[in-house]
């Protein structure tokens, strides 16, 4: 009978399971046949007769094993070390592209007159290597690390940095560190280990930039799965140290693929003094959709909606601006990566939160050039930004269909809906 019960569960479920898991599949299948190219990473040389294009100098650290390949570089698969390579992009004219997009070549070698294209790559040695190229590139002293998400290769966080980099307008020095992603749909936990995997990693990453000398200030951009890895190490920091390094002094976590009571934990454990923080939410993400169903139908942070309460109330206590992107329109069929394919939104990124500037209801205005997508949702659908960052405050997650609990002091007592609390 317990058996028969467990089909009949599981076969309630499929159509649920197919509603979303078959536009996740068909996007990124579309996606895949749309002409990504592997192995672009050989560089090619710019001549006299290419016009005039941009280029994007970055510095890449990675917990990929080596491909032996000079095409790709990196693979999918975990190594030990983390390396470190200087990587320059050449980017066409803005007359050839559409600001938001990656242009990737439909043939090899790439052509820079159209296409997206690597002029260089060079394997670093030692730190010293990477502090000199660091005091080579360095732009003010403002550093920009990106942390890319699930179902990536190498080359795809490469381009996808140098075209944020680009299109933003963004004054500062890119750096990317890339993680070991298989590249493949149904390797969502293969790669999600791999954060775990890579946290380290990039802790060390972020406290040699915290700890040089050049770097002012670091802005950390992670985007789905990477904002995991992200928070993981940012928490081990808070937990070795007690607080994060005060360079570290914006963190934004676009379409984050977090439980939400995992993330009120990884904050509460960085320790009292916390960067900026900026989250973008969108309810119509599909990856997240999927996400939310293999992990136990727990909701994740970037799907919630901040305009609903507690949400409203928790993220303006907390110090958390969250920007809601539901109805910002871009050509991506998952709705996952808005936050770079929306050229509004990256000028956004460049323009504002580089420099260090909080976003609120009143600084979202006309001005920004995303009055039509944003600015008209700010008090409407609850852009919101914080006060104080010392008061508690409490995520609570949706109600549950299980017991209901509340906070007593330190102790949780029956009858309320379970809240995380955040201090």
């Amino acid at each position: 009978m317990i058996e028969n019960a467990r089909i009949k569960i599981s076969t309630a479920r499929m159509p649920a399971m197919m509603t979303i898991i078959l536009p996740v599949v068909l996007s990124l299948g579309l996606a895949g046949c749309g002409g990504k190219p592997k192995g672009v990473m050989t560089p090619v040389a710019l001549t006299a007769q290419t016009p005039k294009t941009s280029q994007v100098d970055m510095l890449v650290a990675t917990t990929r094993q080596p491909s032996g390949d000079p095409a790709t570089l990196f693979s999918g698969e975990r190594d030990v070390n983390t390396f470190m390579t200087d990587v320059s992009v050449s980017i066409p004219p803005d007359s050839v592209r559409k600001p938001g997009t990656v242009q990737w070549p439909r043939k090899l070698p790439p052509n820079p007159a159209t296409d997206f294209a690597v002029t260089r790559v060079r394997e670093l040695d030692t730190l010293a290597d990477g502090k000199a190229w660091f005091r080579q590139h360095s732009v003010g002293g403002h550093t920009f690390v990106f942390v890319h998400g699930f179902n990536n290769r190498y080359e795809d966080s490469v381009f996808r940095l140098a075209q944020i980099i680009h299109d933003s307008g963004a004054q500062t020095t890119p750096i990317l560190f890339t993680w070991p992603s298989r590249a493949n749909v149904f390797e969502y936990n293969y790669d999600k280990e791999s954060t775990n995997y890579s946290r380290t990693a990039l802790e060390d990453t972020l406290r040699i930039l915290a700890d040089a000398p050049d770097v002012k200030d670091i802005t950390i951009l992670a985007h789905s799965v990477g904002t995991w890895l992200t928070m993981e190490s940012l928490r081990q920091m808070g937990i070795r140290d007690g607080n994060v390094p005060s360079k570290i002094q914006n963190v934004i976590l676009a379409s984050p693929d977090i439980d939400l009571d995992v993330f009120a934990k990884q904050w509460v454990e960085m320790g009292k003094k916390k960067p900026k923080f900026t989250i973008f939410v969108s309810q119509d993400d599909r990856a997240l959709a999927l996400s939310s169903f293999i992990s136990g139908d727990v909701s994740r942070l970037g799907a919630i909606d901040p305009s609903k309460e507690p949400y409203r109330t928790d993220l303006e206590k907390s110090g958390i601006t969250a920007i809601d992107l539901t109805k910002v329109e871009t050509d991506d069929g998952l709705h996952h990566g808005k936050f770079a394919e929306s050229p509004e939104i990256v000028q956004l990124i460049g323009q504002r939160l580089i420099k260090g500037q909080t976003l609120t209801d009143s600084n979202i205005s006309v001005g920004t050039g995303i009055a039509a997508v944003v600015a008209g949702t700010a008090r409407g659908v609850g852009n919101v930004a914080a006060t104080t960052l010392s008061a508690p405050v409490s995520i609570i997650e949706n109600p549950r269909p299980t017991k209901k609990r509340q906070v007593v002091g330190d102790t949780l007592s029956e009858d309320q809906p379970k809240p995380l609390v955040i201090n």
